[in-house]
């Protein structure tokens, strides 16, 4: 019972702290936007580790972070093979041909308004399927390596990323564009120089959005057939296991890369795109 009350007054000092660094005077300072959430983090950390053992939650429960750390540690080969197989193999590339693809399908999109009116309807049909529908399927038809995987990233990417292509594609006025030919501009001086800078974010807020489905794709296409590796792999059995430590260790190993992938995809639209007004300080 002493840890449980100390962990209910390390939240209330946390809490006291981060609203006086956030309306202090400083607040818009970059080490106090830095230290709040770390501080959140950190207490948040230090309060479940004292639930957990002054609760006496079993591990099976849930673990202390003091449990995971050093689970994480001492697993960290494993957890490098599943990061490789599940995220380099299966969703980096699935992304990289999902978003390529739907690129190039864009612009035919563009060019042909039997497409726009076609497709597009189609497209809304297909992203609405569950995955837990479509994966199985994938995996049947492509094997139980990282191609399966790829196949199910590259249907949750396409249209999200095709969608956001075609409607950036579509920002610019009918008065830019109609500039565009009085220069005798073709269809691609046109296409590069004026309408694919202004779909620039749109074409980034979908890069963003396929970074976050392309992991939780490759995880959850692994429950349904996959080689004795992956992330999905290791969560599936070690739950069966009752490891529950190695459970989070994973999830930590899909956090750290599935954050650093999307704030990776951040920085570069924050270099491409600094001329919006949304990427002005």
């Amino acid at each position: 019972m002493t840890l449980v009350i100390a962990a209910f007054l390390l939240w209330a000092l946390a809490w006291a702290l981060n609203v006086k660094l956030a309306n202090g005077p400083g607040a818009q300072s970059a080490g106090v936007r830095l230290a709040v959430p770390v501080i959140f983090g950190l207490t948040l950390l230090a309060v479940w580790e004292l639930l957990v053992r002054g609760l006496d939650i079993p591990l099976v429960i849930l673990p202390a972070p003091s449990v995971i750390a050093a689970r994480f540690l001492s697993e960290i080969p494993t957890l490098w093979a599943d990061f490789v197989q599940t995220f380099v193999k299966g969703a980096l590339s699935g992304y990289v041909i999902g978003c390529l693809a739907a690129f190039a399908t864009a612009i035919l999109v563009d060019r042909s308004d039997f497409l726009r009116r076609g497709l597009l309807p189609v497209g809304s049909f297909v992203a609405a399927l569950p995955i837990v529908g479509t994966a199985p399927i994938l995996v049947m038809w492509y094997g139980f390596d990282w191609q399966s995987k790829a196949a199910v990233v590259v249907v949750m990417v396409f249209f999200p990323m095709l969608v956001n292509i075609v409607a950036g594609l579509n920002e610019t006025s009918a008065m830019q564009r109609d500039l565009m030919k009085t220069y005798a501009a073709s269809y691609w001086q046109g296409f590069f120089k004026l309408r694919l800078p202004a779909a620039m974010p749109f074409l980034f807020n979908g890069l963003k959005i396929s970074s976050t489905l392309a992991l939780i794709g490759a995880i959850v296409a692994e429950f349904f057939g996959s080689p004795i590796v992956g992330m999905g792999f290791r969560i599936s059995t070690s739950v069966g296991q009752l490891a529950l430590d190695m459970v989070w260790a994973e999830i930590v190993v899909a956090a750290i890369a599935g954050s650093a992938f999307y704030g990776t995809v951040a920085l570069i639209e924050k270099r491409v795109t600094f001329w919006h007004p949304s990427q002005r300080g």
